[in-house]
């Protein structure tokens, strides 16, 4: 229904949100990014976020939590939403054992975040820099993209300068360029 789902310029008004997002939005403001939030039903899967992109016209990368085999490395993927995932590619890329999804304990203790939840906003509570950031050189040259504030029921449209130039560094973490292949180039 449409009445689902409101855009706020800047943090939502009027309506019910979690300390976590509180915290986000808080974050946001305090660092002067201009940002819009669009509060919508919760949104698990990509096909539930493109119906959150048609309503932003942004895109909204996969966010995947990876760990490495014996769990002392983890990662946050972000990647085109349309690409497939497969691990050898990547972790070629960063000398890594074979990398698996880390379940949900890894991502409250890391993120403070829920399985559909993840997002580089996560990374506000990884105080200990734990998490390394990967982001798809196809996402490179995005001017903008829809996140969440770490609830999967709102997502964040943010300017993609800001997460590497503003966000990023107020969280101390740094980030590595990978390359993942298409569906075509991985045959």
């Amino acid at each position: 229904m449409e009445e689902e789902y409101r855009l706020f310029e800047g943090r939502p008004q009027g309506m019910a949100c979690t300390p976590m997002e509180h915290k986000v939005y808080d974050f946001l403001d305090s660092l002067g990014v201009g940002y819009k939030t669009l509060k919508h039903p919760a949104a698990f899967t990509i096909e539930e976020c493109n119906k959150v992109r048609e309503r932003v016209n942004a895109p909204v990368f996969k966010n995947l939590f990876l760990t490495n085999k014996q769990q002392t490395r983890f990662y946050l993927l972000l990647m085109p939403g349309e690409k497939v995932f497969k691990t050898k590619y990547l972790s070629a890329q960063i000398n890594s054992a074979r990398l698996s999804f880390a379940g949900e304990d890894l991502m409250m203790k890391y993120l403070s975040v829920t399985p559909g939840s993840v997002t580089p906003m996560g990374l506000i509570n990884d105080k200990e820099l734990e998490v390394n950031l990967l982001i798809d050189e196809d996402l490179r040259n995005e001017p903008v993209f829809a996140c969440h504030p770490c609830i999967n029921s709102a997502s964040l449209l943010l300017r993609f300068s800001d997460l590497t130039d503003r966000i990023l560094p107020a969280t101390r973490h740094p980030f590595q360029w990978v390359k993942l292949p298409t569906e075509a180039d991985s045959d």
